[in-house]
């Protein structure tokens, strides 16, 4: 794996954090909002929440999750997911400066021969498999809602004043829940998981060219946020690129998508 997190070129502070756990199989990328530092804190509050809820979590304890009708692996996203939202939700109930904050979360974790993911916000995750690129996830977005409601075309919403408005956050709302996925991994898969710093000035084709082109993960990583950086830097920017190892395939196993997953 590779991953870079950079400040960009306006922004006087960086408000997005990435962790991964390997040998856990783990993998967190999160963009904060707020002021007064608050975004920063809460993006870091997620990351290590999530990445505690798999160090921690003992094998008897697998089946100690919400969502009963999910993948096992989607489900135990789906529970980090919602104690990363309680732990931010209770750092700004104690610290009344930070009243407010929140924060984008992409995650993706694997296990057994599958990948599952889970999102909240518009940070995405893209697989990358002999040659195309698949976005997983849907942008929680004000625009990206417009678009699927056919009010305004893709090209409108890049060009839009309200494409950093959006509609589902972490620490925002104590019953916000990730949509969820799991599907099987294949060797020589990527996976992007990125925010939407890069996603402003680098579009699909241009990821796709990036991640034929270069000879390695941290070279299309870098390459990624400097197309960003170059293409304004107006937000932070941050990239995380996983690579499946070969011989790493769940061979016969159908993909099993559970995006835009309900209350239980």
């Amino acid at each position: 794996m590779a991953g870079r997190s950079d400040v960009g070129r306006v922004r006087p502070s960086n408000e997005d954090h990435f962790g991964y756990d390997e040998r856990l199989g783990v993998f967190v990328v999160c963009d904060g909002m707020g002021g007064h530092a608050a975004g920063e804190v809460a993006s870091q509050i997620a990351v290590d929440t999530v990445l505690a809820f798999f160090r921690e979590r003992k094998p008897s304890e697998q089946d100690n999750v919400y969502l009963d009708d999910a993948p096992l692996g989607a489900r135990l996203l789906a529970e980090a997911v919602k104690q990363a939202n309680e732990a931010i939700l209770a750092y700004a109930e104690e610290h009344k400066n930070t009243s407010g904050m929140g924060t984008t979360l992409v995650a993706v974790r694997f296990a057994d021969g599958v990948f599952s993911i889970a999102n909240v916000g518009d940070s995405r995750i893209y697989l990358f498999r002999e040659g195309q690129l698949l976005q997983l996830t849907e942008d929680h977005s004000l625009v990206m809602e417009q678009v699927r409601r056919g009010m305004i075309t893709l090209e409108q919403a890049r060009r839009s004043s309200a494409q950093n408005i959006i509609t589902r956050a972490l620490g925002t709302d104590e019953n916000t829940l990730p949509d969820l996925g799991e599907f099987p991994a294949q060797g020589g898969d990527i996976l992007l998981l990125t925010t939407d710093g890069v996603l402003r000035h680098v579009d699909d084709v241009e990821i796709s060219s990036i991640l034929l082109q270069l000879p390695s993960l941290q070279a299309a990583c870098d390459t990624l946020i400097d197309a960003a950086n170059e293409g304004g830097g107006e937000d932070n920017s941050t990239c995380v690129l996983i690579r499946v190892p070969n011989g790493a395939s769940s061979a016969g196993k159908q993909p099993s998508d559970q995006s835009g997953a309900k209350e239980p």
